[in-house]
């Protein structure tokens, strides 16, 4: 019934061994017949849970809990039936608490099975395990028929033979096989079977405790239950756990009635239909109708299954459960995941399924609540073009459990350090915080000779935005900045474009502030290629460079009168000619070279005023490697290097302004090259002058670091 009902494609549902203790004592307080009111009542408030969505709650469990659950499982099948699988069957086939009845807990329970084992059972435990392993690495894994089905009838077959042949090793005690009631022995019939709840003690404040208390439990084991086994689920299709509960509740509404136990969905069962090949509800359905058929009619067949072959069907599940590579999995995801992963393990081990999570859990809010202690903030350290800014970005939530570290940070700043205190990404900043960086910025950073500037705070609270760091090219900046300084500066925003530690600018701000004029650093002189935005190769922002974008860099009289002006007029300190890795006029040009075509063939009237400049280049090449395939990417990226020399020396040779200005200290030229598949740019030290492309190599900056 729970199977129709349900939508969860594998989970399979039954008696939970976690709540064996609870219905255990129940029975003991209210009688059977009491209990199985309350279980009715479990049921009917299962239902209600399911209509309200309680469901969720299942999504509040970290997946490293859930994985911590699924291994805790399978360590427990393999240590709990291990003594089954041996013959020493003291304790139920169920049981799962780790101090048992015998006095043995789930450790020491091993070693008195190992001094106490049935050869018979031993036999037959560890022939069902090899059919196991070997079913699994064959390709009899594929076929129709599961191994644990072949496992258990070999289980019974061996017994049978070992009892026919009047072997000592047959298992003949109730002890060590199936255990079920047979209809029509000792007068037992169906009616037998069935017990009705004491509907007259249905107002009985017990009852209603009885009620809640399982409704409560056998929910919560459904949902873990759940989400464990859409885990184990190869398709990972959605378990539904609201309809879920509403199939546990009508569950639980008529097993109470018949007089049957409470039930949930079980990990247990469900990790073997999985193992088993099960992938749709018909699985369970059929599962609960051969059940059915089996205890109505086939108890006395069913009740000659050695205990041993199930063992061994429980411990290989186990093992899947809680194989070595998830654990090792753990470990390497780090601390944080392992963890958890580890308390859940153990203390399920050690307790039960419900504690063990509870436990998960709060090791899980214990790292969350000491990354909030650690956290709420992010500390860059900026090298803009006015100087160095350490930025503290706030985090989406900063509360009062944050205030120790950001007293921390501001208290690592020093004179003249430059502090910028940004919110505009955060959603919330408490009371505390906004007294503690009022504090900061009015009274304790002045005194200092720290200089703060806050960004985001004017809109939502009560302190006023002010910035006063300079993250663009100002007159001011400019004047002091020499051709090395910008090469340099250059170099370390291709930097942070690489590792995408890219500075945060406010350019509303900037558009402001340079409405007024422009004072660039540099000029670049790169192709009109779509993948070589200069700004972002650089990480400029506005006003900050001019950018000449000429097909194939080839810069002629038009071209140079716009850098005479930018270095001339406007102030640039470096002329920065930029080729880039598979260039489309360059690859062209090699072609038309190599095969005398005529560029103006190609219908592009014009393209002649390009190809003609390039060409001189890659004839240079051609005569350095006559071995030369004109298509290969090396070859192609040769020339265009050679071609961004030829350009400088150009620039050089037709401006007397700019050699002038070179002559005398002004400006400094370099060649460089990009990979456009690496997005690096190479400064080239042999087209460098005015500049030591070399030395500014060594000497580059690490680029920011949260």
């Amino acid at each position: 019934m729970v199977a129709a009902l349900s939508r969860s494609p594998v989970s399979v549902s039954g008696p939970a061994a976690g709540l064996a203790a609870i219905v255990a004592a129940q029975i003991k307080d209210l009688g059977f017949d009491a209990f199985l009111l309350a279980v009715m009542i479990a049921g009917a408030l299962q239902l209600v849970l399911g209509f309200v969505r309680g469901g969720q709650l299942a999504n509040f469990v970290p997946n490293n809990v859930l994985k911590g659950l699924l291994a805790a499982i399978g360590l427990l099948l393999i240590l709990k039936q291990f003594p089954h699988l041996v013959g020493h069957d003291v304790d139920y086939e169920g049981d799962e608490s780790f101090v048992q009845k015998d006095g043995d807990n789930t450790f020491t329970a091993l070693a008195t099975a190992l001094q106490r084992l049935l050869p018979g059972a031993a036999i037959i435990g560890f022939a069902s395990l090899a059919v196991l392993i070997a079913w699994d690495k064959s390709r009899l894994k594929k076929s129709l028929v599961p191994g644990p089905l072949v496992a258990v009838l070999l289980g019974v077959v061996l017994n049978e033979i070992f009892l026919a042949t009047g072997s000592a090793l047959g298992v003949d005690s109730k002890d060590h096989l199936v255990s079920l009631p047979v209809l029509g022995e000792n007068g037992l019939g169906l009616a037998g079977l069935v017990q009705f709840p004491a509907f007259g003690r249905l107002f009985e404040s017990g009852v209603w405790i009885a009620g809640v208390t399982l409704a409560i439990v056998a929910s919560l084991e459904t949902l873990l239950n759940l989400a464990a086994t859409e885990k184990l689920d190869p398709l990972r299709r959605p378990s539904h756990p609201n309809r879920e509960l509403l199939a546990q509740g009508t569950g639980n509404l008529v097993s109470g009635l018949l007089g049957g136990l409470p039930m949930t969905s079980v990990i247990v069962r469900s990790s073997v239909n999985v193992n088993a090949g099960g992938r749709t509800r018909w699985s369970a359905i059929a599962h609960g109708v051969l059940l059915l058929v089996a205890v109505l009619f086939f108890a006395a067949l069913l009740n000659r299954i050695p205990t041993a072959a199930l063992a061994a069907v429980l411990i290989v599940t186990g093992f899947k459960l809680a194989h070595p590579s998830l654990f090792l999995q753990k470990w390497r995801a780090g601390m944080l995941q392992f963890a958890p992963f580890l308390a859940t393990v153990l203390a399920i081990v050690f307790t039960d399924l419900l504690i063990g999570v509870l436990v998960g859990l709060f090791v899980s809010l214990s790292f969350v609540f000491g990354r909030n202690l650690r956290g709420g903030f992010r500390v860059i350290r900026e090298s803009h073009v006015g100087g160095v800014v350490h930025r503290i970005e706030f985090g989406n939530q900063a509360s009062f459990l944050n205030r120790a570290r950001l007293l921390a940070l501001f208290d690592r700043f020093q004179k003249g350090d430059h502090v910028a205190l940004d919110a505009r990404q955060s959603d919330y900043v408490d009371t505390d915080l906004l007294s503690v960086v009022r504090e900061f910025a009015e009274e304790s950073a002045p005194a200092r000779g720290i200089v703060v500037s806050l960004l985001g705070f004017q809109d939502r609270y009560d302190i006023e935005d002010v910035v006063q760091y300079v993250d663009f090219t100002s007159r001011e900046v400019q004047s002091t900045l020499k051709p090395q300084t910008v090469l340099q500066i250059l170099r370390e925003g291709n930097e942070r474009f690489v590792s995408g530690n890219r500075l945060n600018r406010d350019l509303a701000r900037q558009v402001n502030a340079t409405k007024t004029g422009q004072h660039p650093m540099a000029i670049v002189v790169s192709c009109i290629d779509s993948r070589a935005p200069a700004e972002l190769l650089f990480d400029v922002g506005i006003g900050d460079i001019f950018s000449c974008r000429l097909a194939g860099n080839v810069a002629r009289r038009k071209a140079l009168g716009s850098i005479e002006f930018a270095c001339k007029v406007a102030g640039s300190r470096l002329v920065v000619v930029l080729g880039h890795t598979s260039c489309g006029a360059v690859k062209a040009t090699c072609e038309f070279v190599a095969k005398g075509i005529d560029p103006a063939s190609t219908g592009l009237t014009n393209l002649p005023a390009i190809t003609s400049v390039i060409s001189q280049s890659v004839q240079e090449e051609m005569q350095r490697d006559p071995q030369h395939d004109y298509k290969a990417a090396a070859f192609v990226d040769r020339v265009t290097s050679t071609h961004v020399g030829h350009t400088l020396e150009w620039l050089i040779a037709n401006s007397p302004t700019l050699a002038a200005m070179l002559k005398a200290g002004e400006i400094g030229l370099v060649g460089a090259m990009y990979d456009i598949g690496s997005g690096r740019v190479e400064f080239l030290p042999q087209f460098a002058h005015g500049v030591a492309a070399v030395e500014a190599g060594r000497q580059v900056a690490s680029p920011p670091v949260a």
